[in-house]
């Protein structure tokens, strides 16, 4: 499983305007330019944070994009799921009709485990943490 260039990015502008402080807006060009994110991509991004209630958009003169809520209550798990959607490192842990042996297999429960633990961390890990491990 590997995340998503996308979320990838995502990651990285939150945790910009986490930098800049609540309440402090940023120009999506100046993120795109600091964060080396193809501004056309980054709209995308910011586009679907916003729609997912992690980022506020504003336009005009004074415009820009800012954290919609504080880094203490923003996870990662939460950027990446918005970009990506949930978690899954196997089909067979979202569709159990996808595999035939899903009450049978020894590794689902690897797989269930080993996905419960990533989405754990993912989910405990605040914004606020990222920028005091810095």
């Amino acid at each position: 499983m590997q995340i998503t260039r996308q979320a990838d990015y995502a990651v990285r502008a939150v945790l910009y305007l986490a930098r800049l402080g609540t309440n402090q807006r940023a120009a999506t060009s100046q993120v795109a330019t600091e964060k080396q994110i193809p501004p056309s991509f980054l709209a995308k991004i910011i586009s679907q944070l916003s729609i997912a209630g992690l980022l506020h958009t504003s336009r005009g003169a004074r415009g820009g994009v800012s954290l919609a809520r504080d880094p203490s209550e923003i996870s990662v798990l939460d950027v990446v799921e918005a970009i990506d959607g949930p978690i899954s490192l196997n089909e067979c842990l979202s569709d159990d009709d996808s595999c035939p042996f899903t009450t049978d297999c020894p590794l689902h429960t690897i797989w269930y485990e080993a996905q419960e633990d990533l989405v754990k961390r993912l989910k405990s890990t605040k914004f606020n943490q990222l920028l005091n491990n810095q």
